[in-house]
């Protein structure tokens, strides 16, 4: 079979379609005659498909026609909304690249459209009302954000921090004045009062570089496994204060960094600095739904992976803190905070008890905040689906609890689902505070067309309060942490998760011309690890259980039929 022909990166699918049509036009106009005989539809790639299969019974002219370039452009179809004569294609011909056509099925004259256009076009289907009502809320998150800068390549999806990176050396390269805002981000550095790494007396970017180059002299003088205190009032003197570093070989090192970065910045270099920089001992994270416990909850409602996920996320924190703060030469004591319902009503679990340390960690706590109404608190489980009436209450009572616990604002809230997401972003805009986000699962995609089918699904699943929080927390993040691409942008032939947000419709409630771009540098992978207490090489003997052996083999293998073999 020939290859397919693909559009260059210079065509549209506007310019190469009326070719493609004018090529096969006696079998187009049979297809196209078939999409609209049924009437207003929604037509998925498979029903374009099977109608040319219909309308082209010989195979090998099917076959000519499904190898040229309307193969090609079918198979980037989405879906089509069929509004007689009007047949209108959602195309993506790349991962984050969509286009919008309008082929009229009497004359195959295309004319390309908007995405508002388009989406209009598909709400008639279900609700012809709405589309036409000039007055419909129609969101666009996209005319926000144009200050931000973008990936370009549907390969860099997902590589946020390392854009991020080069875009920062580039912004700090050319002259003092350019790097003004990383010395403005150093002089705002404290904990709980205290500067860090330097003092306003380093006002200018010219006295922080020769500062550097006579602290620089100062610290060679010294072996490199020297405490940092042996020589902490020197550097004082010069307007160093704690945080770079415990020995004089990283203080020496940490230096070096910043002076490279300020004459001649480097991404990888920019982003080694940035990673020794003292900015983050308090975190809070949030989970507020199921019952989020150490012990007997998981497979209780609504309670699984994520809570699995959430305390090893936590423990590997905390260790990774613990390792940064004794690296930068100081003594803070960090503190992780994973704040979810307190549920009274608990089954037999803890998830009544406001505060439970987290085993294996040393400093990290589950906070437990109840949901509450006018008639007090609530205290039954609830679904997740049904717990958004709760949650801005939920995130104030929440943020006063965090303040108490930790008597000062945390430096990084995670959300997790969206009901976490939502929280963490109310919180984090009350504080002004850096917030990430982790969908685990996004539902929109779960359920085939839950956007323009929102009303028949919304009185068990209030999609219209999930979708809506899942746009404001995703526009809200600073970052969104994935643990792989197909999450963020899916594949060639299908698109991702977090892309099904670009563009969609809630008839009769909004249209999102415009929700999230999956080229936004806030994206990131971050593959889950795991946990090298269970998963180790096998030369490791000394590790394996090998007491549950017997009572293993005993499972396995023995001949007596009781209540355990079945």
């Amino acid at each position: 079979m020939a290859s397919q022909p693909v559009l260059q990166r210079s065509e549209t699918i506007t310019e190469s379609m009326p070719e493609a049509l004018r090529q096969s036009r006696y079998h187009m106009k049979k297809c196209f005659s078939r999409f609209v005989a049924p009437g207003k539809r929604l037509m998925k790639r498979q029903h374009l498909m099977d109608e040319v299969d219909e309308s082209i019974q010989d195979k090998n002219e099917r076959q000519n026609v499904l190898e040229g370039l309307l193969g090609y452009i079918l198979s980037c179809t989405q879906e089509a909304a069929v509004i007689p004569p009007f047949v209108a294609f959602a195309a993506r011909p790349y991962p984050g690249f969509w286009e919008y056509v309008k082929v009229n099925a009497e004359d195959l004259n295309v004319e390309g459209i908007s995405v508002s256009e388009y989406l209009q076009l598909k709400e008639m289907v279900f609700d012809e009302k709405w589309a036409n009502n000039e007055n419909a809320l129609e969101l666009d998150f996209g005319a926000m954000d144009f200050s931000t800068p973008r990936l370009t390549l549907s390969s860099s999806i997902g590589n946020g921090v390392n854009y991020m990176s080069k875009f920062m050396s580039s912004k700090l390269s050319g002259s003092s004045e350019a790097a003004k805002p990383l010395l403005d981000y150093l002089l705002a550095l404290n904990h709980q009062g205290e500067n860090l790494m330097i003092n306003q007396t380093l006002d200018t970017v010219s006295k922080l570089q020769e500062a550097l180059i006579v602290a620089e002299v100062v610290v060679s003088a010294f072996p490199k496994d020297t405490p940092y205190q042996d020589f902490q009032q020197r550097l004082r003197e010069l307007g160093f204060e704690t945080g770079w570093g415990d020995t004089a070989e990283r203080v020496k090192e940490t230096m070096r960094l910043l002076s490279e970065s300020l004459q001649a910045p480097d991404p990888m270099k920019l982003q080694l600095l940035f990673s020794r920089i003292p900015n983050m001992f308090n975190i809070v994270i949030f989970s507020p739904h199921g019952y989020f416990g150490q012990s007997d909850v998981l497979g209780l409602p609504d309670t699984g992976g994520q809570v699995v996920y959430i305390l090893d996320q936590v423990r590997a924190l905390e260790e990774e803190l613990l390792l940064k703060i004794k690296h930068q030469g100081l003594s803070v004591k960090p503190r992780i905070l994973v704040v979810t319902r307190l549920i009274p009503n608990a089954g037999g679990t803890k998830c009544n008890q406001e505060v439970e340390p987290i085993f294996g960690t040393k400093h990290s706590h589950i906070v437990r905040v109840p949901f509450k109404t006018e008639k007090g608190v609530l205290p039954q489980w609830v679904s997740r689906f049904d717990v958004y009436p709760y949650l801005e209450r939920f995130s104030q009572d929440a943020a006063d609890k965090v303040l108490e616990h930790m008597d000062s604002k945390p430096d990084l809230i995670i959300g997790n689902y969206s009901d976490g997401n939502l929280v963490a972003s109310l919180m984090a805009r009350k504080l002004s505070i850096t917030l990430g986000t982790i969908a685990h699962a996004l539902e929109k995609t779960k359920y085939e067309d839950s956007d323009v089918k929102w009303k028949e699904l919304d009185a068990k699943y209030h999609f219209s309060c999930q979708f809506t929080a899942d746009m404001i927390a995703m526009n809200s993040a600073d970052f969104i942490i994935t643990s792989t691409y197909q999450e963020i942008a899916g594949s060639n032939v299908r698109p991702g998760q977090y892309e099904s947000h670009t563009a969609f419709t809630m008839p009769g409630l909004c249209r999102v011309v415009s929700g999230i771009n999956v080229f936004d540098p806030k994206f990131n992978i971050a593959s889950p690890g795991a946990d090298q207490s269970v998963y180790f090489p096998y030369t490791e003997k000394q590790k394996r259980l090998t007491s549950f052996h017997p009572a293993i083999e005993e499972l396995l293998y023995s001949n007596e039929d009781n209540h355990e073999h079945m």
